[in-house]
């Protein structure tokens, strides 16, 4: 989990949308169209193999933590395993995208696979929590190459007309690698070690990184006229203040309270920091995040859709077992059925979102996607308590293929407005959006559900119950559980306070429809293809 573009006019029709669009899919052969199946095959093996290790990576460890923590100790810094990760992946995606388009793909993607062993190796060497959380977050550092590079040469390799077919190779890798990773993370822990947890991705990640030297070769490009500056200064400031701003809401409401003067002090570095980011960027030659960014109105308005998306996530991924859990009282094997069944149909509807666009083009296509998604997050609430587990089970498979129909057109339309000089930057640009929203959005619908939560037990039957969402759904686990009554109220407290993040989910997805009726532009300034030389790869 792209000249005239898709969309019509004010008096234009969808057949003329979306013949002018096939007109820009099929227009010229670049590299990339160029290139045959044969040839692109064992690179898109590698781009699936990079994926699905960013993938994995960031659900194996879940399910490990007890061993890891026996063994190392260090309980209370554990969830830094998994912050410190997302504060690595994320504030490098801009760089990334940004080398990329300046020194090609192949030596940021080479670089990253290696980065990503690197700290893998050194993962399983750990001595204690603290050199985990080190290495974890050299992990990270290749795990932002790789989540940007991968997207950015997918869209190199293929024309617009097959690029569909790749996103969703990407996206099944990316759900079933995401599914599979608690499940393998547990197996491993249980009956071998933690420790291969980290030493399984060496021997996927050597393989990609063999078949990417081997098989993926960029065009030479002419030589500049003056020799490429990095903005080091810009990437310092951005990596910065992502650091403060994801630390912020990662740690805030959970290490300390959000009106805290640690809370209040790393927002007001962050604002600090954005603007000195600015003003450092403005005057760079060449910044990591162009202004352009964010001036052309086609990039700016799917960087908001996709930020928006993101935020609205938080929902089904991170509520969606708890609920299955602490509500309808299913084994954490079956709630983690409940969610996997959108990675069903997310993927398929991604590979089908093509014969949509093609018709009434990427915009509507979007809009069409995130209605779905809107009505399929406003019906969480309209679930009966206690409800059966098809319920929720149907509306996350509904939501699955509303996010596949919304998201891939906007990804596949963004990349295919730019050249290759300014894909690697867009991408990343889009993904930094996403990943920023999910992060908000963890914050803020945390809580919003302990602020529900809290509000129902004020009034509970008995004292001394605990007051956020984490501890009731371990109370409500504990097989000393309080009398039946008490039992009951808990759960229909949480059943409140979920309902209560999916009613803000469905506002996300408002706000998402909103950016794409009145921000995003009718029709995207598709490239032709034989105006932008993509590299291929070649036997």
């Amino acid at each position: 989990m792209e000249s005239t573009g898709p969309g019509t006019g004010a008096g234009g029709t969808r057949e003329a949308e979306g013949a002018v669009e096939a007109e820009g899919a099929g227009r010229g052969r670049g590299a990339g169209e160029a290139a045959t199946a044969r040839s692109r095959r064992p690179v898109a093996v590698a781009l699936m193999l990079g994926t699905g290790l960013v993938a994995i990576d960031s659900t194996i460890v879940a399910t490990a933590v007890p061993q890891i923590v026996g063994d190392l100790g260090g309980f209370a810094l554990f969830s830094w395993l998994f912050s410190g990760y997302l504060l690595a992946v994320t504030v490098t995606l801009p760089v990334y995208g940004k080398l990329s388009d300046t020194f090609g793909r192949k030596p940021v993607l080479v670089g990253g696979v290696i980065l990503f062993l690197v700290g893998s190796l050194l993962c399983a060497t750990a001595w204690n929590m603290a050199a985990l959380i080190a290495f974890r977050v050299v992990q990270g550092l290749g795990g932002g190459a790789l989540q940007g590079t991968v997207q950015t040469i997918a869209a190199d390799l293929y024309p617009l007309k097959e690029r569909p077919k790749i996103q969703a190779k990407l996206s099944t890798v990316w759900a079933t690698s995401a599914v599979a990773g608690p499940a393998v993370g547990g197996l491993l822990a249980a009956y071998a070690d933690w420790r291969w947890i980290f030493l399984i991705n060496l021997p996927i990640g050597g393989v990609a990184l063999w078949l990417v030297v081997r098989h993926l070769h960029e065009p030479a490009r002419p030589r500049p006229a003056t020799r490429p500056r990095i903005d080091w200064a810009g990437a310092l400031a951005v990596f910065a203040t992502g650091a403060l701003l994801l630390t912020a809401l990662v740690r805030g409401g959970v290490a300390w309270p959000w009106l805290s003067a640690p809370s209040l002090g790393l927002l007001g570095a962050t604002a600090l920091l954005a603007c000195l980011t600015v003003v450092i960027e403005r005057r760079a030659a060449e910044p990591v995040i162009p202004g352009w960014v964010w001036r052309r109105r086609t990039i700016a308005s799917v960087n908001l859709a996709l930020g928006a998306m993101g935020l609205l996530m938080v929902a089904p991924t991170v509520f969606v077992p708890t609920y299955a859990q602490s509500v309808l009282g299913l084994s954490p094997t079956a709630a983690g059925f409940v969610l996997s069944v959108m990675t069903l149909s997310w993927p398929l509807s991604a590979a089908l979102a093509d014969r949509v666009y093609n018709r009434i083009g990427f915009r509507r296509t979007a809009i069409t996607g995130m209605t779905g998604a809107l009505l399929a997050l406003a019906a969480f609430p309209l679930i009966p308590f206690p409800g059966a587990a098809w319920q929720p089970a149907l509306l996350m498979l509904l939501l699955g293929g509303a996010l596949g129909l919304f998201q891939l057109p906007l990804i596949v339309g963004v990349q295919s407005t730019v050249g290759w000089s300014e894909r690697g930057t867009t991408t990343a640009s889009v993904l930094f959006s996403r990943q920023v929203g999910q992060s908000v959005g963890a914050a803020l619908f945390g809580a919003v559900a302990n602020s529900a939560l809290a509000s129902r037990l004020a009034d509970a039957p008995v004292e001394g119950l605990p007051g956020d969402l984490d501890g009731v759904s371990r109370a409500l686990a504990d097989p000393d559980a309080p009398t039946a009554a008490v039992t009951d109220y808990l759960r229909r407290a949480v059943d409140t306070a979920t309902d209560h993040v999916f009613t803000g989910a469905a506002m996300a997805a408002g706000l998402a429809l909103l950016v794409l009726v009145f921000v995003t532009p009718r029709r995207f300034p598709l490239l032709a293809e034989h105006e932008d030389s993509t590299p291929a790869p070649r036997d």
